[in-house]
């Protein structure tokens, strides 16, 4: 395209490579001139190889794999090895990474003892998760190190393991429980389960078709492109901080609940309907603007989430086990008012993955303040893929520009003369 400064009559080409355009063309004819994007709507920050999402046309993949492929066949830990290495792991490089993650779950004692239990009783959990993910840089000083890729993996294999094993302490020191420790017999999610709900028994045994949606839930948030967490992750790490405490600061921004809190402002949203008959009163109020339809519509996807097809599906499996969550039938009830009314329709608001995640959460038994930590333990492998992307592109560091609305220049008054 061609951009003329009509000031001066002066014009540069700039070619649109990959659906975008080179911002330092920009600079060259116009010095001093910045883009003002609220929210970065319409700017990218970031050429990335790890997650193509088409929100015109509801796509998702990792790494060019669709993600209605990966849901269906994968597990969580083969994703995080694609999402980490950029292919998918051959049966000698999977054995390996697994039993790397599995053994590597344990936190130092500390951390637990004097750091975890530390915490308030109604202390959230996901305020514990993201101060004790910083602070596991304290425990791994050589994480600084990150120039050197053998240990940049060790701290990569750290996180993931270990992410599980912080979140279940979170929930029992929220709720009086005492510690559980992991098993290195059970697989990922069948390992976290036990650490949340072991009581006395000998060996906690997770059903595997729970264990199993909680593998699809993880493989769904895994990653999702440049979100507010992710930006944040690479703002840090563009400082060159260590991936504990960049992993922080993206778990800080999920934790936001404009960002993480979606699933349960479902929740909630769906306990204050009430019942099925109250629904078409709702979807009036949310017309007239008198309320939110929360669980719907995407900053990015402008057709049906790809995510949440796949998701409601695995409801399905969910519920046939614990039984059918009551605001089941308020949710199908809204989704089928709200895709056959043009409000809607002509809005491109459609049900993303939000608005069936915390009905299966909450069906599995977990309170609702956990909600974003189960968001946070997957997303980990996307975070830290993209962390590993910015240091091998060698990025600068995050410095973005302002358009200043404040005073002029101005002289000190002493403070027996200002009025």
């Amino acid at each position: 395209m061609t951009i003329t400064d009509n000031r001066s009559g002066q014009s540069v080409q700039v070619p649109i490579v990959d659906g975008g355009v080179d911002a330092s063309e920009w600079r060259k004819l116009l010095p001093g001139v910045w883009f003002y994007d609220p929210a970065l709507m319409t700017t990218a920050s970031t050429p990335s190889a790890i997650t193509d999402l088409d929100g015109e046309n509801g796509i998702l993949r990792y790494r060019g794999y669709p993600i209605e492929q990966l849901a269906e066949h994968s597990t969580y830990l083969e994703v995080a090895y694609l999402l980490i290495h950029g292919e998918l792991p051959t049966a000698q490089q999977y054995e390996p990474w697994v039993h790397e993650i599995t053994y590597h779950t344990f936190i130092h004692e500390n951390v637990r003892k004097r750091f975890l239990e530390g915490f308030h009783h109604d202390a959230h959990p996901m305020g514990m998760l993201v101060s004790a993910i910083a602070a596991l840089s304290t425990f791994y000083p050589e994480a600084n190190n990150i120039s050197d890729p053998d240990n940049r993996y060790k701290q990569i294999v750290r996180l993931i393991a270990k992410m599980p094993t912080l979140a279940a302490a979170c929930h029992r020191n929220s709720v009086g429980m005492p510690f559980v420790y992991p098993d290195n017999s059970l697989n990922f999610t069948e390992n976290f389960l036990a650490m949340l709900w072991k009581v006395a028994e000998p060996r906690y045994a997770a059903n595997p078709t729970l264990a199993r949606a909680l593998d699809v839930l993880f493989i769904l948030h895994a990653d999702h492109e440049q979100n507010c967490g992710t930006t944040a992750m690479r703002t840090v790490g563009s400082a060159h901080a260590d991936p504990y405490v960049s992993t922080a600061s993206a778990a800080a921004a999920l934790y936001g609940p404009r960002h993480g809190g979606a699933n349960e402002a479902v929740i909630h949203m769906l306990t204050q309907i009430g019942s099925v008959d109250r629904v078409p009163q709702f979807i009036e109020d949310v017309k007239a603007g008198r309320g939110r339809l929360q669980g719907f519509g995407h900053r990015v996807y402008k057709s049906y989430d790809p995510r949440a097809a796949i998701i409601k599906k695995t409801a399905d499996d969910v519920f046939a086990i614990t039984g059918k969550n009551p605001l089941l039938d308020i949710a199908l009830a809204i989704e089928e008012v709200a895709l056959s009314d043009d409000y809607f329709i002509s809005r491109k608001l459609y049900p993303n993955v939000d608005f069936y995640s915390g009905l299966i959460y909450q069906a599995m038994g977990f309170p609702t303040e956990m909600f974003t930590v189960l968001f946070a333990i997957p997303r980990t492998a996307g975070w830290l893929a993209h962390w590993v992307e910015l240091l091998e592109q060698d990025q600068k560091i995050v410095r973005p520009r302002q358009i200043y609305t404040g005073v002029g220049a101005r002289d000190y008054v002493a403070m027996d003369g200002r009025t």
